[in-house]
């Protein structure tokens, strides 16, 4: 049977074995930093260890700025790591801008390296497009809209394509206003200058005066960009926006006048048929009045004031105006 002594002997010889293996890893990264002039201490590795940083991955990029002359501390590549950086990017961005003459310092990368953080975008991009400027195309293909469109004063629509040529402003990438924005002035700038246009035909002759006017705004203020140039890539002519509108009016001048006249023709057949009930009211009167008339002949007649030979007269009476309307009506036929 194995004895206790030599079980310790084989538990202390493994983490002998680990404890070399923990300690050769460190002295690799240090021995190499040592060699490259950007000299780390073991303590201080041990510590980014214990601290959960990839010292590995520090040591290298501390290696790679101080091959490229810059010189940035431990603490410094550290700290943006626990930030949520990326250190890699940000050694690589401070490069590129040296090699190209942009003055960059390691507070202000790490700031654009952060700020561009989820966006799809880099620091290095950010010191590439200062470096070698971007086109923009204006509008962007990716919202849909193909031209920009603008009515000048004779009522025609005027259909722009625009390439906007950008670069960065690093002074004021973060929080400055990014490339929708600019799409956006742009966009507003074209519409403004084509709508203060007197024809559409000033557009045609003359395209690039919509990029003189645009620029002379100022639209790259607060941006993250600095505008060099606005190109009118294509000129087109549109829809005859004003004779549209003016038949648009038309046809609700005439629907107007169409409900205008409606409602005095409801008036009219309003007061027709008041007028008929009226008549048919007063036809009423009269036919209750002349109800009343053998009422009171017989009344006459109880009180004496009517005799039998002036009933008989007024007999005759009717008789003869009775004749004499038919006489007249077979006349006039």
């Amino acid at each position: 049977m194995i004895n206790l002594t030599t079980v310790l002997l084989i538990a202390g010889g493994i983490a002998a074995l680990v404890v070399l293996g923990i300690i050769f890893s460190f002295f690799s990264v240090w021995l190499r930093a040592w060699l490259a002039g950007a000299y780390v201490g073991i303590v201080t590795l041990v510590a980014m260890r214990l601290r959960q940083v990839p010292y590995g991955l520090i040591v290298d990029a501390r290696i790679t700025a101080k091959k490229a002359g810059i010189d940035i501390s431990i603490d410094d590549m550290e700290a943006h790591y626990l930030a949520g950086g990326n250190v890699v990017p940000t050694i690589q961005a401070l490069i590129a801008a040296r090699k190209a003459g942009i003055e960059l310092n390691w507070d202000r990368a790490c700031a654009i390296d952060l700020a561009t953080k989820g966006s799809g975008k880099s620091v290095v991009e950010a010191v590439r497009t200062s470096v070698d400027p971007k086109v923009i195309d204006c509008p962007n293909p990716a919202s849909g809209r193909t031209t920009i469109d603008g009515v000048s004063k004779d009522g025609i629509q005027v259909k722009v394509k625009a390439r906007v040529t950008v670069r960065t402003n690093l002074d004021r990438f973060v929080g400055g206003a990014k490339e929708e924005t600019i799409i956006a002035r742009v966009g507003e700038g074209i519409v403004s200058t084509i709508g203060s246009a007197e024809s559409y035909k000033v557009v045609l002759e003359s395209p690039d005066s919509i990029s003189k006017v645009v620029l002379k705004r100022g639209l790259d203020v607060g941006s993250a960009f600095e505008i060099l140039s606005i190109d009118i890539a294509d000129v087109d002519v549109g829809e005859n926006v004003g004779a549209k509108l003016q038949e648009a009016q038309a046809e609700a001048n005439k629907s107007i006048a169409q409900a205008q006249a409606e409602i005095r023709r409801a008036a009219a057949v309003a007061l027709e048929q008041e007028m008929k009930a009226r008549v048919q009211e007063m036809q009423a009167k009269v036919v209750e009045a002349q109800a009343q008339v053998p009422l009171a002949l017989a009344e006459a007649f109880r009180a004496g004031r009517l005799g039998v030979m002036d009933y008989y007269k007024m007999e005759n009476i009717q008789a003869d105006t009775g004749m004499r309307k038919v006489i007249g009506t077979d006349e006039k036929k």
